[in-house]
């Protein structure tokens, strides 16, 4: 049976820099060439980046995508790499009209391209489009309907895009009616918690479907909210792994395969679900037979904390390097929420560009000027004193304020010195608002609400406990100093502008307020099912309230990073004026 050594590169990229991404995939193919490989792979739409958003609306845009793609195909063959096909995704434009799914010429495709001896020698574009959560597809592309097919070294090899694995049909069966012996498909799948199972079950159940070995190409990095976290896999035509990539790293994935020899005649016609078949011969003749240098294997599993972490720090670090920002700042309050904002930006950009403000008022406690200069101890970053008490009673002066209204006003001037500093000494802002505050309006807009990026905006406070107490023991079992202090972890949370004030003075407590936030937010759960689960229904009456009367609070929020299945944001999208009321 013929070999194949195949080098799988689950890299970054940046939107809109067709440059930088086409450096990267040279680069990157010269290593799989110079390790041996026979067939190079990158993710989905890599000389673009993913996703484009409204840019594949641009006709210059699709055209510099094109420009760059011949160009690049041109380079691979200049260095001498030529021999060697590369699979790339890219931007892609319909060259004829598709009056029956009423797209005009020129309309955008999400495709990817074969490239092999100086040209591009095949493309095609995604089949399945999604069009639920974060996903605007439909809105923007073209489907493919060709099931591509390239012979290399005697393998028939099936190539597919991201969703073409996640919905059923398409290119999955005819996979199977054409006999290729590997399916490759590369994807920018972002990342949500525990999608990794969901992912391997997906690529052992197509691989079956498939009747032939499956290579899962992924993405890594992030692009504004998302991120995507790696792990790509090949297993065998059973769907037993073979290979499987470490998850928010960068690594070329190189794995030698023995496959079903091609049939003397190519496949060709319509197959399964009216995918026609589109063959091209690269190389006919298998490779004479040598012993295999990399077996697989799988590397090291992340626990479901440390996961979730990593794609927070993933997130950071790329809105902030992808931009071009130089450092952070954020406000240190000695509480929870900042110090975990922190310890992630810490590990995202390095301490020494993580500043951090406190701004004590007169109801602060002692503890919290402490708890900030105690965390400003243990990882390091830049800390600053600035008590707001005197432009707080100048304020006070000018105009009467009572309740509520003087205790945002004490977030206001926060919000207002942040930006400030901001302003001055040119770092972003960091919002250290949680899901639990953002679903029931638990901040002050333009106050502790202020910001660039959120860093926390989709995780809820009992996940901000887990994850904090997850950072100290791993810091804890490596040697080092915990960076969160245990204060800042034990004590009743608290936004410090009142005598005495608590969360609970205002919410449940927040192992209740979560669990009934998971089901309406995250769920699309109604009142009537929230309280078959148990729930008080006064209860569950005053939370749902609290989140449908926050929406135009939770629009004027920063991005942040997703890491749940429906985050605030593109996920869950409702009117701001809205006169439904569930339950009521």
């Amino acid at each position: 049976m013929p070999q194949l050594r195949l080098a799988l590169n689950q890299i970054d990229a940046r939107v809109g820099d067709l440059a930088g991404n086409a450096e990267a995939v040279l680069r990157w193919t010269r290593h799989g060439v110079e390790h041996g490989a026979h067939l190079v792979a990158f993710p989905e739409m890599m000389l673009t980046g993913y996703p484009v958003e409204d840019l594949a609306l641009r006709s210059s845009f699709a055209a510099a995508s094109r420009r760059a793609l011949g160009e690049l195909a041109e380079r691979l063959a200049a260095e001498g790499l030529g021999g060697v096909p590369v699979v790339v995704g890219y931007l892609d434009r319909t060259e004829h009209a598709r009056e029956h799914l009423g797209q005009p010429a020129g309309s955008p495709r999400n495709a990817a391209a074969v490239l092999h001896e100086g040209r591009v020698a095949l493309t095609f574009a995604k089949h399945h489009l999604p069009n639920y959560g974060v996903f605007d597809e439909y809105r923007y592309f073209v489907p493919g309907d060709t099931l591509p097919v390239v012979r290399v070294r005697g393998v028939d090899v099936a190539l597919a895009i991201c969703e073409d694995l996640w919905q059923d049909g398409g290119r999955v069966p005819a996979t199977r009616a054409a006999g290729a012996g590997l399916l490759l498909a590369i994807n920018a799948s972002p990342y949500e918690v525990a999608k990794d199972d969901t992912r391997l079950d997906l690529v052992r159940k197509r691989a079956q479907e498939a009747g032939c070995a499956l290579a899962y190409l992924a993405m890594v990095g992030g692009q504004d909210e998302l991120v995507f976290d790696g792990d790509s896999l090949v297993v065998d035509r059973d769907g037993a792994v073979l290979a499987r990539g470490p998850q928010f790293a960068e690594e070329c994935l190189l794995l030698d395969l023995t496959l079903p020899a091609a049939t003397e005649e190519p496949p060709a016609g319509r197959v399964e679900d009216g995918m026609t078949i589109d063959h091209l011969t690269l190389t006919a003749e298998p490779l004479p037979a040598y012993a295999p240098a990399y077996p697989g294997g799988e590397a090291e599993r992340l626990d479901d904390a440390e996961e979730m972490y990593r794609a927070l720090v993933t997130g950071v670090r790329a809105y902030v390097e992808k931009n071009g920002f130089p450092s952070v700042l954020l406000g240190l309050s000695g509480g929870i929420d900042s110090a975990l904002c922190a310890a992630i930006a810490c590990d995202a950009l390095g301490a020494e560009r993580v500043f951090g403000l406190a701004m004590p008022s007169r109801y602060s406690s002692e503890h919290s000027v402490d708890d900030a200069r105690e965390l400003a101890r243990r990882t390091g970053l830049n800390l600053r004193t600035v008590p707001i008490g005197g432009m707080f009673d100048a304020y006070m002066e000018q105009v009467g304020l009572t309740g509520l209204a003087e205790e945002n006003l004490q977030s206001r001037l926060r919000g207002t010195l942040l930006m400030a500093v901001s302003n001055q000494e040119g770092h972003i802002v960091l919002a250290p608002g949680n899901k639990s505050e953002l679903a029931v309006g638990y901040s002050t807009l333009y106050g502790d609400s202020v910001g660039a990026y959120g860093p926390i905006k989709d995780l809820y406070k009992t996940g901000v406990y887990r994850l904090a107490r997850w950072r100290n023991e791993a810091a804890a079992a490596r040697g080092e100093t915990p960076p969160i202090p245990e204060n800042s972890i034990v004590k009743p949370p608290s936004a410090e502008l009142r005598p005495g004030q608590v969360d609970t003075d205002s919410l449940p407590d927040y192992d209740t307020l979560d669990a009934v936030l998971e089901r309406y937010v995250d769920r699309d759960q109604g009142w009537s099912q929230i309280v078959a689960a148990g729930y008080a229904p006064e209860l569950v009456t005053e939370v749902l309230r609290l989140v449908d009367r926050a929406e135009y609070k939770r629009r004027q929020y920063p991005p942040g990073t997703k890491i749940s299945p429906k985050g605030f944001g593109k996920d869950r999208r409702l009117p701001i004026t809205n006169g439904w009321r569930e339950g009521r």
